[in-house]
């Protein structure tokens, strides 16, 4: 096969793989939400502008020139009828960058734009950057909050230490984008969201403060914090709101997702919780509210995990791990929460509010202990037994 005949039969594969219908998965399922049958981004969704060299002498065996590795943890939104996904893809580098790419209907044929984004520095250049939470603020701003790496200088001899900042950029169109300082903490901070609203006339954080880049150490879960002035954001007081717990789903560490989603009952939040296994760390997704009159407040929170790996989305890059930091809910309830799988491939499983806020209001909560488990399947079977009399 010559160049040109290997061009052509490339570029329709990859159309193929683009304009591919994606259905639900046709099972019962849990009734929460459905999960479908295809990823709708992978490494191999790039642009193949991106990858390969297209000039027949500058690359005559038509190789790949730069390879990708990953499409994962995407902040969503929806703008004039476009549903968005600031992708972190990641090089075969290792190196994350963010692209976006494009949907008709949120569920498949997404399209990454021309380039991929050109991020602004901070004071001190990150060597990586990636996972983007992505916040619509009533400031009028989009805000994209993002973790920064570089290296630990204070370990020069350790080449895997490393620190986290929280990176604040702001955009209007998701093209050109302003980059603010890092968030200021006396720790490190990553998974770290923007609360849509103004509270107290300041801006609120959910914070994750840990003790390394790694380990969270004293840091006992999600956080909040208020900050004046975003343009040079700095947490002087925090408080944990959503908090870790022994022999649970959030363990060893617990992080916010997307922003939360505000409905009648109050906010609704999206969350990884992180345990420890034989096997390694185990991600899984869950779910919990607070008020609408004081976000710091949990309301409710179903025990156990809410979304897990499952079947071939168990395996990739890092076996085991679901996680979150994008969703999108229609006008007409509809819920799009875009999840990606061993950090390799980008999901999405579909709901609807009045769902979600009944799972989360009316699920029970984790009691922490056997016995309490025991107690509230006994009472839900005490219950049926009376119902279906």
């Amino acid at each position: 096969m010559d160049f040109k005949e290997r061009m052509i039969e490339l570029r329709q594969r990859h159309e193929d793989l683009l304009a591919r219908e994606n259905k639900p998965i046709e099972r019962f399922g849990n009734g929460i939400y459905r999960k479908y049958q295809f990823p709708i981004l992978t490494a191999e969704h790039t642009p193949l502008e991106w990858r390969y060299d297209f000039s027949p002498e500058d690359n005559p065996y038509l190789m790949q020139r730069i390879m990708m590795n990953a499409v994962l943890n995407a902040g969503a939104i929806k703008l004039e009828g476009r549903y968005l996904l600031v992708c972190r893809v990641e090089g075969a580098d290792r190196k994350s960058f963010f692209a976006v790419a494009e949907s008709p209907n949120g569920i498949d044929n997404f399209r990454f734009w021309d380039e991929p984004i050109t991020m602004p520095e901070d004071l001190i250049p990150a060597t990586n950057i990636y996972d983007m939470r992505l916040t619509q603020h009533e400031d009028g701003w989009i805000y994209g909050v993002f973790c920064a790496e570089r290296h630990d200088d204070s370990q020069p001899g350790n080449l895997s230490a490393a620190t986290a900042t929280a990176a604040i950029a702001r955009t209007k169109d998701l093209k050109d984008w302003e980059r603010l300082p890092d968030l200021k903490s006396r720790s490190q901070q990553r998974n770290v969201v923007l609360h849509p609203e103004f509270v107290d006339g300041k801006y609120a954080f959910y914070t994750r403060p840990q003790d390394g880049f790694i380990d969270t150490g004293s840091g006992g879960g999600i956080g909040w914090a208020l900050v004046e002035d975003i343009t040079h954001a700095e947490v002087k007081e925090e408080i944990i709101i959503n908090p870790r717990h022994y022999h649970t789903i959030q363990e060893v560490k617990n992080g916010e997702g997307p922003a939360p989603l505000k409905t009648p009952k109050g906010w609704l939040h999206l969350a990884h919780g992180v345990r420890g296994t034989a096997d390694g760390l185990r991600y899984v997704l869950y779910i919990y509210m607070t008020a609408l009159d004081d976000p710091t407040r949990v309301i409710a929170q179903p025990g156990g995990w809410f979304l897990v790996p499952e079947g071939e989305e168990y395996v990739g890059d890092v076996m085991n791990v679901a996680f979150s930091n994008g969703w999108i809910v229609d006008d007409d309830g509809r819920v799009l929460i875009y999840y990606a799988t061993a950090d390799t491939r980008l999901h999405v499983a579909v709901s609807s509010l009045d769902r979600l806020i009944d799972y989360c209001m009316n699920t029970p909560e984790d009691g922490l202990t056997t016995g309490a488990s025991v107690e509230t399947i006994k009472q839900l079977i005490r219950k049926n037994h009376g119902t279906l009399k």
